[in-house]
């Protein structure tokens, strides 16, 4: 081996060059906004904190980019874009391109409505600012348990053992007592009794999302999300309807009284129609799972979304679905090329209080909502792109000039 080569001797008081190199490199200019948070100087303001999220770095600045996605979904209308030479009369005027709105799609896993975020959710669905809705079944049946009885508050490290022999079930540090489920099965029956019958006498082809339409009338009660969904006529697909108390029921059901029928394939047809006559679609998606897929693969049905904000926080190092980020989703078609998505790496109840009070609440205190929506019957959700439209956007999607 050769001798290695010595450093020049350094003067006392002189820095080393090859120190003074590496520790003062000069830096190029940066152009993007500052890092700064909300000073509470200027007092307890929840709009401007939720505003300053943006700017406050990590998971605040996602959580930002989170509320403009939102916002976008809610204040698009065609109105956004310029008339196309082939476009209908009836939608040439700015008045009727206004009603041409965001098709919104809220996909959530059960533990939402097992939580206190239910109640979030409740009140997208009352004042119709969802368009369609996506759970597990555990998110259905919970809320109609909620309306029967009441979960409690109760400990992560509650011990499993001392808990069964108490016929206390654990959700989390949530405590669903077994006797719920009992009122529920009694509450149920009779339905499913009911819905059977019509079934075999009148014909009727029940699917998944028809079933939960039906619960939420049945149910009658207005601190149900699904009530809501039932009076705004809004679709709530669960393509797990049987994993879970549902499913229990309609097993036991099976033994009592073989014969019913639930119709998976309608729904599918019906959830992806919904993605496929939309002009512009915006999609929300706590937690991760099948709510999360069957979201983002009906949106491939028309190319994908236009707006998408995840919020979880699964990661994706082991290929699944929960984790994958959404450039995973560009990839597949399901949110569309040009679109700005956000992932917000966090517990949900933690964020989905702020999304509801920044995006959601504001636009409906303020009056807002009801002056542009109304009855929502002049509200257009469904509309076709016209062909030079449709070109634009497949040239776009091939980078054709």
């Amino acid at each position: 081996m050769g001798a290695e080569k010595s450093e020049e001797p350094t003067e006392e008081g002189q820095i080393p060059e090859i120190a003074d190199d590496a520790v003062f490199l000069s830096s190029e200019t940066v152009d993007t906004p500052i890092v700064q948070g909300y000073d509470f100087n200027n007092g307890v303001d929840f709009n401007a904190m939720m505003n300053q999220m943006m700017y406050t770095g990590f998971q605040a600045t996602n959580l930002g980019l989170a509320f403009k996605q939102i916002d976008a979904m809610l204040d698009w209308s065609l109105n956004d874009e310029p008339v196309a030479d082939d476009e209908e009369d009836e939608f040439r005027s700015e008045e009727s391109r206004l009603n041409v709105r965001t098709k919104v799609w809220l996909s959530y896993t059960s533990n939402i409505i097992s939580s206190g975020c239910r109640e979030q959710i409740r009140y997208i669905a009352e004042h119709h600012m969802a368009q369609v809705f996506i759970t597990t079944a555990g998110g259905i049946e919970e809320d109609f348990i909620k309306c029967l009885s009441d979960f409690h508050l109760g400990d992560f490290a509650l011990d499993g053992k001392t808990l069964r022999r108490r016929g206390l079930n654990r959700t989390g540090n949530l405590i669903v007592p077994n006797d719920n489920y009992c009122k529920f099965e009694e509450w149920f029956e009779p339905i499913i009794d009911k819905m059977h019958d019509e079934q075999e006498q009148d014909g009727v082809i029940w699917t998944p999302s028809k079933m939960i339409h039906r619960f939420g009338k049945e149910i009658n009660d207005p601190r149900s999300v699904y009530y809501w969904c039932y009076k705004n006529n809004i679709p709530v697909f669960c393509p797990a309807i049987t994993d879970g108390s549902i499913g229990d029921m309609i097993y036991f059901h099976s033994y009592k009284r073989p014969g019913l029928i639930v119709d998976i394939a309608a729904d599918i047809r019906k959830v992806n129609d919904e993605s496929v006559k939309a002009r512009h679609t915006g999609v929300i998606v706590i937690g991760g799972g099948v709510v999360k897929h069957h979201a983002m693969n009906a949106n491939l049905m028309r190319n994908g979304a236009d707006h998408v904000v995840y919020i979880n926080t699964a990661q994706e190092f082991d290929g699944c679905d929960s984790g994958a980020r959404p450039d995973e989703a560009v990839s597949w078609g399901k949110i569309r090329i040009d679109a700005k998505p956000v992932k917000v790496y966090t517990e949900a109840t933690l964020v989905l209080p702020l999304i509801i009070g920044k995006c959601f609440a504001p636009r409906v205190v303020s009056g807002e909502w009801e002056k542009t929506r109304g009855d929502g019957t002049k509200i257009v959700y469904n509309k076709s792109y016209t062909p030079s439209e449709h070109d634009k956007e497949r040239r776009k999607l091939m980078a054709v000039n």
